[in-house]
């Protein structure tokens, strides 16, 4: 008999915590889940503001690892920040502001690029990066790494990234999307689409009735389903039972 998927759903995953290794010797607490099967692609989860709560178990990245996995074929790469605590633990150094945050979205990038299991390395070759608030000026910032596809921005603030970097993507032309709710504390859609202009091919998508923690079933689902077409397209919709 089916069941629910629910908040605290937990599905099967290869699971793996580990430190990652800045470039500037910082240890990171970690974590990748692989699915069972070949994935399709890695997700590299970058977490909302450290100083108001944000890490790598926030609970849409959280949803994501306990998930994607089974559902969409895709790998999960979740870490915590310089500075930053989880229950999986705290990362060496402090809170740098997105500034020396660089390194640990570099060394998250490589890792993803270079760790796969799979004899055909297909996932290694569509890695994703996946922002949330704090983590969409990182991902903006830092992430321009040519072996990236691409952005999806959750909550987008602007809150430290520029125009020269909304042109620099808008000259590489690579896809980003922003998934932005409609009740959002920072960037609602409408002021959204004028803030993000400059970056001529973003799709911006307004979620209706969402808040910018996306708290709620609902909105969970809604943000993984959007991955999902983004990255795996074949295996969206996903179910919302297993």
């Amino acid at each position: 008999m089916s069941e629910l998927i629910r908040a605290s759903t937990v599905l099967p995953a290869l699971r793996e915590p580990f430190k990652l290794l800045t470039s500037d010797g910082l240890n990171l607490v970690a974590e990748i889940a692989r699915p069972l099967k070949v994935s399709a692609g890695i997700l590299v989860m970058l977490h909302p503001l450290p100083t108001a709560g944000g890490m790598m178990d926030s609970h849409i990245f959280r949803k994501a690892a306990a998930r994607l996995p089974e559902l969409a074929d895709l790998t999960i790469l979740r870490f915590n920040s310089r500075g930053t605590e989880s229950e999986a633990g705290l990362s060496d150094g402090h809170f740098e502001n997105g500034d020396g945050e660089i390194h640990d979205v570099q060394a998250a990038i490589d890792f993803a690029a270079t760790n796969s299991d799979n004899s055909d390395n297909s996932d290694s070759q569509n890695i994703w990066i996946v922002g949330w608030s704090f983590g969409t000026d990182l991902a903006l910032r830092h992430a321009r790494d040519p072996r990236v596809k691409g952005l999806i921005l959750l909550s987008p603030p602007l809150r430290t990234s520029g125009l020269s970097d909304l042109q620099w993507w808008a000259n590489d032309g690579r896809p980003v999307i922003a998934l932005v709710p409609e009740f959002d504390d920072y960037l609602k859609p409408k002021a959204a689409i004028t803030a993000f202009a400059p970056l001529t091919q973003i799709e911006i998508i307004a979620v209706d009735g969402a808040k910018h923690l996306w708290v709620g079933e609902p909105y969970v689902y809604r943000v993984l389903n959007e991955i999902t077409k983004i990255v795996n397209p074949a295996k969206a919709p996903l179910p919302t039972e297993y």
